[in-house]
């Protein structure tokens, strides 16, 4: 129990064989440790602004859901709640690639 009560409280000297070999054990289980064990992937933001004002990219769950006719509305909400901005959506483009659908553009006209 004594051996165990200095692994949790880390009572170990420094430069000494077992500081060395928990601070080991600690890098294997943040470096070996596969992600999909705790789910935690990390995620690209849903909407991009792309440079120039040339719009702004959604990802696909953002508007499959929404008619196409609500979709610019729904957009300029979006953005609008994302970058605090004021900037209005006048169109919106389904993006493709090889056949699947990928994302959106929302035009700004600006």
């Amino acid at each position: 129990m004594n051996g165990l009560g200095r692994l949790i409280f880390w009572d170990f000297k420094r430069a000494s064989w077992q500081y060395d070999v928990v601070v080991a054990a600690i890098l294997a289980f943040i470096f070996l440790t596969p992600t999909d064990i705790f789910q935690d992937k990390p995620k690209a933001a849903s909407i991009v602004m792309l440079p120039a004002n040339q719009g702004f990219l959604l990802e696909p769950g953002l508007l499959d859901s929404i008619p196409t006719e609500r979709r610019a509305s729904t957009a300029t909400a979006l953005v609008q709640k994302r970058f605090k901005t004021t900037a209005v959506v006048k169109n919106v483009e389904a993006v493709f690639d090889e056949g699947s659908l990928t994302g959106y553009m929302a035009f700004t006209g600006q």
